[in-house]
């Protein structure tokens, strides 16, 4: 069920890719092996900002000129208002559809009400997850999904592992978190789903943890403070 949540969610991600006019398609053409091998394109796009072209490349964002003669890495930023394009443009394509996680790998959490509700990768040696953990410790009415992105160390699989596998997960997973206690070893017959999220992460370019997904398809990279969280959970809604 999860590969098939899985392929569905990143079929949806692709299908907002626009299709490139001629022009597009040419600038593409001329700038691919500029960029080397290692490049890949995963779109070209004119933009409305001096002739621009917007390029999607290895999930970032850089520009060109129409004869791919020159790029320009760094921030479309307007003037008049400080408004960051370029920032828009990424969280715009890397929204990923939060109904469509398979949230069966993660471990669920509900406080009060749970009507707000919010992914996070981690890992267990993270100490900015520890930080955060403390941070949800006083937000009420939310559900949190943890997946257990362990991309730290190998030990960072065997923690999880026996934290997914104890009684409690949630708890298990809240003793270790906040007190540095770890449940008995897991059975050898008990297995978690670390690789299945560490290619859930891959494929929506969770590069480092905690990474907070929100309702509304956008992410915060990173810890963030109880006034942060709070703000931001009321630009998604869902409530308090």
């Amino acid at each position: 069920m999860a590969g098939v949540m899985l392929t569905g969610l990143m079929g949806m991600v692709g299908a907002m890719a626009h299709a490139e006019t001629a022009q597009e398609a040419a600038v593409r053409k001329a700038v691919a092996p500029r960029l080397g091998e290692d490049a890949k394109i995963e779109s070209v796009t004119k933009t409305p900002y001096s002739g621009l072209y917007e390029i999607q490349v290895n999930g970032d964002i850089i520009y060109t000129d129409a004869n791919a003669q020159y790029l320009f890495v760094g921030r479309i930023v307007d003037t008049r208002t400080y408004q960051d394009y370029t920032k828009a443009r990424l969280d715009e394509i890397n929204a990923v559809p939060f109904a469509d996680l398979p949230l069966d790998l993660a471990m669920k959490r509900v406080k009060g009400n749970g009507k707000r509700k919010i992914a996070v990768f981690e890992d267990p040696n993270c100490g900015y997850c520890k930080r955060f953990h403390q941070t949800l410790q006083g937000i009420d009415n939310i559900t949190v999904y943890t997946f257990q992105y362990n991309i730290l160390s190998p030990d960072s699989i065997a923690k999880s592992r026996d934290i997914w596998c104890a009684a409690d997960r949630n708890k298990a997973w809240s003793d270790w978190m906040l007190n540095g206690k770890l449940p008995p070893a897991a059975n050898a017959d008990c297995s978690a789903p670390h690789e299945k999220v560490l290619e859930l992460g891959k494929r929506l370019r969770v590069t480092g943890t905690p990474t907070i997904f929100f309702v509304d398809g956008s992410r915060i990279p990173g810890a963030i403070d109880a006034k942060g969280l709070e703000a931001k959970l009321a630009t998604v809604g869902g409530g308090k």
